[in-house]
């Protein structure tokens, strides 16, 4: 697949991954569409990147205005080649703690917004991008998930962003093999201890901690490193129905 003809749906466009994903598009000659709940944020971005982004405001678990989303996008920049989902959270909560046992409302909300609006906007997306040209393989369009080494090693807290992440490793081969027939392939990058807004609300010292748990580079990656590899996924047609970790060969302890 060819960068220089590339129009790319970015989910959580606004800032961390998502921002330096759809900057990397454009920087390699292609139009992105960012999709996020922060319109301050994601206005403020896809104005910055100039004539070649557009945002939209958008809610991944709504059905109807994912496909809305994408319909517009189509008519703006034309077909869609490349999908990144970025948009995510990752509330923490134990299951039994002091302040009680977690509240069934905040275990769904992680699932729905992580796993299910990264389901919701391939299917959405895999949807338009049938009906693609094809390049000499007979590839029609990408699709990137955003999981988590905590998918694999869930530390303490984190039972419902592991559960959403983990989630998300699980439909990518089954994902890839479905739409293999459509010429669309899916692959999941599962980051480590990331340099992301999600991180930065940590205090410098848990930051600087977690960074040397990395065994090498010993520091946090970067949303750079991170947009590197989706676009070097989206040029390599071999790269289908996998998780990539990203991690620096961390593995996460139990706390």
């Amino acid at each position: 697949m060819e960068l220089g003809n590339c129009h790319a749906i970015v989910t959580g466009g606004a800032s961390g991954l998502g921002a330096a994903t759809a900057a990397a598009v454009i920087d390699s000659g292609g139009k992105a569409t960012i999709l996020d709940r922060d319109e301050g944020h994601g206005s403020e971005n896809a104005a910055r990147l100039g004539e070649s982004a557009r945002f939209r405001l958008a809610d991944v678990t709504d059905e109807t205005d994912i496909a809305n989303a994408i319909k517009e996008a189509i008519e703006a920049f034309g077909p869609i080649s490349l999908v990144v989902n970025c948009a995510g959270i990752g509330t923490p909560g134990r299951i039994i703690s002091r302040k009680g046992v977690l509240p069934l409302a905040t275990y769904t909300n992680v699932i729905m917004i992580n796993l299910v609006g990264s389901f919701n906007v391939m299917k959405a997306s895999a949807e338009a991008m049938q009906t693609n040209d094809t390049d000499g393989d007979g590839c029609r369009g990408v699709i990137v998930n955003t999981a988590s080494v905590a998918g694999y090693e869930g530390q303490v807290g984190q039972v419902a962003y592991s559960s959403s992440k983990g989630g998300i490793i699980g439909l990518t081969l089954p994902a890839a093999r479905d739409l293999a027939q459509f010429g669309i392939r899916v692959v999941t990058i599962a980051p480590g201890l990331f340099d992301t807004p999600m991180m930065g609300g940590l205090p410098d010292d848990v930051q600087e901690s977690l960074a040397k748990s990395t065994p090498f580079p010993q520091r946090l990656g970067t949303s750079e490193e991170y947009a590197e590899l989706a676009l070097a996924i989206f040029k390599n047609n071999m790269i289908n129905g996998e998780t990539i970790r990203l991690d620096g060969a961390v593995r996460l302890a139990p706390r």
